[in-house]
């Protein structure tokens, strides 16, 4: 990035905070929005050649030999929900009957119905059904995650 500035290149490298669960324990992680890319401000037809050659650079994004241009609504898109520097995703939301799948701990992989989150613990409510057995749960929010299947499930 560096060398980019050093020409008069303007350069944006969004990065990504998150809140994740490793080894059990919540830590925020930062890393790339889009690993390995940034985007460039630059002028195609004099600094294109510069830009491409830059030390630290593999090459311009380009499709069919021409140089992909961003729309700067992109920009301000990624700007808009960018806080403290970094952009910054919401944790997943779940409404009532809709299937979750559990992520991790010893009910992993096991499709649950999502019923409701238990305020300011970071912990669902989930209806499980395996065989005639139906149960209610209650798992830490970050093992369980969205899946596309109908609910077969019916709430006990």
């Amino acid at each position: 990035m560096s060398s980019l500035e050093r020409l008069g290149v303007k350069t944006f490298c969004p990065r990504l905070k998150q809140t994740k669960l490793i080894r059990r324990r919540r830590q925020e992680v930062i890393r790339p929005l889009f690993p390995g890319y940034l985007f460039a401000r630059f002028d195609v037809e004099t600094r294109y050649r510069a830009v491409n050659y830059a030390a630290g650079v593999q090459r311009v994004v380009a499709w069919g030999g021409e140089p992909a241009i961003v729309d700067d609504s992109l920009i301000v898109s990624i700007r808009s929900r960018m806080q403290n520097g970094y952009v910054t995703i919401p944790p997943a939301t779940f409404t009532p009957g809709q299937v979750v799948r559990i992520l991790e701990g010893p009910l992993r992989g096991l499709d649950a119905v999502f019923d409701r989150e238990l305020s300011g613990e970071q912990r669902v409510v989930l209806l499980l059904q395996a065989l005639s057995y139906k149960a209610r749960v209650v798992i830490d929010r970050d093992y369980v995650e969205q899946t596309h299947r109908p609910a077969h499930l019916v709430a006990a």
